[in-house]
């Protein structure tokens, strides 16, 4: 049997499968999931989530040849496409040339054909894309981005890049992570003895962005309808699976709009990303949703998830979503058997209150039975941005919650009101010297404007059905964790 091949056209599996030419030779190359028997090879090339078996003909294959063949080894086949006479696949291939071009020594490679716990694989998060459960993962990742991208540029939405460093905090939390090239162990300092930032790179303290939304009303201000889809970053010190120190957000930002044309735009949005990959991404979801339901099997009966994967999906693309003032939310919480039982972990005591997820799945597996978006929060506990409402005690805020994950999208419609806005940042203590330019917006031309923000790990986290948020994104950034 000849090692080497040279001149092949490489079909990709996704292909083979795609239109499988029976009795044609194919040529294909990916990584070993599995040999058995010395004899059938598992091959996948990360196109698809199924593995193409290659039947190798032990009898006339070198036996060095065949001691290279182990999992993780990449390998090039050439052979016939056959009609496959095991279960579990349509077609196979009959191997006629091999060559294994990188060896995988199964002493050392850690990805072995057995189940490992996603803690120990996000040890090695540089091989876990090669299991079939982050390959799925990532894969569906991929068609969420492209769906996003598609329907805003369908829409005629402008693409912006925002910038990753900045000097203001949109959110007002003050969990960022500091930009410096000052000397960390002998900084300069000013006259009172703080650090002096002025003889900094930029000449003030500057940060990495927690958001994309102030540079992007900027730009919504002069081309009408934009949206940035960039990474983002939150010093927050909380190990949760919902929490990540980086991360990725897609926010639109849109002139003329007020809460409800946001609120028609964000649902139009999420049904069709998530229609998009129910066409896009079959047999990955339906790999996902079967390790779901096995996991659920796990759990008592309980806490199970009255929902499947796509069965979750198609209740937020089939569902209209229910509108609800976060006024009337509250009194169906108040009321409810689990806050009167004092079932939630956050009972509901009064108006005012910031909802938890407990909060928000109850409203949307429990009561409405429908995605909700719940609008008109308490000014206290929303963002100085903000539209105020007449009452002068609510915002023009939006929040869309999801069946099994609660909040996943959060917007409102923006204060372009100049007097408002000023005495808002002055109420907060915020100065305004540092948001002059976007105080500008509202002197200059101001318009009614709206936005949301959707974090893309939370969609990608409710697509694919994981329930670690760093099992969704290639390598994720966490405290104490910066590895890879």
């Amino acid at each position: 049997m000849r090692r080497k091949i040279m001149g092949m056209n490489y079909l990709r599996l996704a292909e083979v499968f795609a239109q499988p030419k029976k009795n044609k030779t194919v040529s294909v190359r990916g990584w070993v999931r599995t040999f058995r028997a010395n004899r059938f090879i598992a091959l996948n090339d990360g196109s698809t989530q199924q593995n193409l078996q290659c039947v190798v003909d032990f009898e006339n294959t070198e036996q060095a040849l065949l001691k290279k063949i182990n999992s993780g080894a990449a390998v090039q086949i050439t052979g016939k496409l056959v009609e496959s006479m095991g279960s579990g696949q349509s077609v196979e291939v009959l191997v006629e040339q091999l060559n294994v071009v990188g060896e995988a020594d199964p002493e050392l490679y850690p990805i072995q054909p057995k189940k490992h716990s996603f803690e120990f694989l996000r040890e090695k998060a540089h091989l876990r894309v090669r299991t079939a459960t982050f390959s799925a993962v990532m894969r569906i990742r991929s068609v969420l981005s492209f769906a996003i991208h598609q329907f805003f540029q369908e829409k005629g939405f402008c693409y912006v890049h925002t910038p990753i460093i900045t000097g203001s905090d949109a959110e007002g939390a003050g969990e960022m992570f500091r930009v410096s090239t000052l000397d960390a162990k002998n900084p300069p300092l000013d006259d009172e003895g703080a650090v002096d930032y002025k003889q900094d790179f930029f000449g003030k303290e500057t940060h990495l962005t927690v958001s994309g939304q102030l540079e992007g009303e900027t730009y919504a201000q002069g081309l009408g309808n934009i949206y940035t889809f960039g990474p983002t970053f939150r010093a927050e010190n909380s190990n949760t699976s919902r929490h990540l120190a980086e991360f990725w957000m897609i926010e639109p930002e849109m002139a003329f709009y007020e809460l409800e044309d946001n609120m028609n735009l964000a649902e139009a949005f999420i049904k069709y990303i998530l229609e998009y990959i129910l066409g896009k991404c079959e047999k990955d979801l339906e790999f996902l949703d079967q390790r779901l339901a096995n996991e659920e099997k796990t759990k008592p009966q309980n806490e199970r998830s009255p929902m499947g994967l796509i069965e979750k999906i198609k209740f937020v693309v089939e569902n209209d979503f229910k509108r609800v003032s976060y006024t009337e939310a509250i009194d169906v919480l108040r009321n409810c058997k689990p806050n009167k039982k004092k079932r939630f972990e956050y009972l509901i005591d009064e108006w005012g209150a910031d909802l938890q997820s407990e909060h928000e799945r109850y409203l949307v597996e429990k009561h409405f039975n429908a995605p909700v978006i719940l609008y008109d929060y308490p000014a206290k506990i929303k963002a100085f941005y903000m539209r105020l409402n007449e009452d002068e005690k609510t915002v023009r805020a939006m929040d869309i919650l999801f069946p099994g994950i609660g909040e996943i999208v959060g917007g409102s419609q923006r204060e372009e009101r100049l007097e408002v806005l000023e005495k808002k940042i002055e109420t907060l203590g915020i100065d305004p010297e540092e948001l002059w330019w976007y105080l500008d917006l509202r002197r200059f031309g101001s318009t009614p404007h709206s936005g949301f923000g959707l974090g893309f790990e939370r969609l990608v986290l409710f697509a694919t059905g994981m329930n670690n948020i760093r099992d969704v994104i290639p390598f994720p950034r966490t405290p104490q964790n910066a590895s890879f």
